[in-house]
């Protein structure tokens, strides 16, 4: 009977542990996703020399990006870089993670 309440008593100590585990965790994840966002590129205000920073983009898909953002003013979601010629879906899964508007 001893061991029976030593046993009850770990698996609600090693419970207690895994829920504070859990929470303090989820409560580090948006911090360090903040953190990740001002290491992202801007679509919006980024340069040709920024953008070349990205996977498959060289210096003419990087102007394209620019001239397109003139043209057509900001970018109103990620996607919308696949309007850009040059920039399909392939190469926007390339970078899509590297981004921000």
């Amino acid at each position: 009977m001893i061991k029976f309440k030593k046993l009850v008593t770990l698996c609600v100590v090693l419970s207690v542990v895994a829920v504070l585990a859990s929470s303090a965790y989820a409560e580090e994840k948006p911090a360090a996703k903040a953190s990740n966002d001002r290491n992202l590129i801007s679509i919006n205000t980024a340069g040709v020399d920024e953008l070349v920073k990205l996977p498959r983009v060289g210096p003419k898909i990087a102007q394209r990006i620019v001239d397109y953002r003139q043209k057509n003013g900001k970018f109103k979601k990620l996607e919308d870089l696949m309007n850009v010629s040059g920039i399909g879906e392939k190469t926007f899964k390339g970078f899509e993670d590297m981004i921000k508007l």
